[in-house]
C-alpha cells in the first residue's frame, strides 16, 4: 500500500537518491531543503508500507503555487517502483491539494524524450501547450510545456 505524506527532514537523503536517478540535472540538497521550507510549496513523498524489511520511500512530488496556478516542479519514482501506481498516487495528491487551494490550472515542463512521464501526464489530463527549444542541458533537449485546467 502506498501512503502519501508530507516531506520531512529525515526524508531528504532518500529524496536525493531518487532525484539523482530520475532528474537531469538533479537539484542539490540545499535547493530541496529550500523547497521543503517554502510556504507556497506542496512537497509530498510516497511511502510503500509493504516495503521490506520496513516501509520505504519510493517517490516524491512538489508543486509550487504561482498566483492561481500550480507548477509541478518535480515528480519522481524510484526505478524499482515504476509501473506500480506510485506516480498515479502522487498525481492524485497533487490535484487534491490544487483543488483544495482553488488553483485554476497546473503546468509543468518535461523533456521531449521522456515518454513514460508524458504518458503519465496525458493520462491525468495534461496536454502540450508549447515547446521550449533546447531548454534542457546534459543532454541538450527541448522541453514540452504541459498544462491541465482544474
Amino acid at each position: 500500500m502506498i501512503n502519501i505524506v508530507s516531506v520531512a527532514q529525515e526524508h531528504l537523503e532518500r529524496v536525493l537518491e531518487i532525484e539523482q536517478g530520475a532528474i537531469s540535472p538533479p537539484w542539490s540538497s540545499e535547493a530541496l531543503l529550500d523547497e521543503m521550507s517554502r510556504d507556497d510549496s506542496y512537497f509530498v513523498v510516497a511511502v510503500n508500507q509493504a516495503g521490506e524489511p520496513s516501509p520505504c520511500l519510493v517517490g516524491f512530488a512538489f508543486l509550487r503555487q504561482v498566483g492561481d496556478d500550480g507548477e509541478l516542479l518535480h515528480i519522481a519514482v524510484d526505478t524499482t517502483s515504476r509501473g506500480c501506481g506510485v506516480g498515479d498516487a502522487l498525481m492524485s495528491a497533487v490535484f487534491k491539494h490544487a483543488t483544495e487551494n482553488a488553483l485554476k490550472s497546473v503546468f509543468l515542463e518535461v523533456r521531449s524524450s521522456n515518454n513514460t512521464a508524458i504518458r503519465l501526464y496525458e493520462k491525468h489530463g495534461f496536454s502540450t501547450v508549447r515547446i521550449r527549444k533546447d531548454y534542457y542541458d546534459k543532454p541538450v533537449e527541448d522541453a514540452l510545456i504541459m498544462s491541465k485546467k482544474l
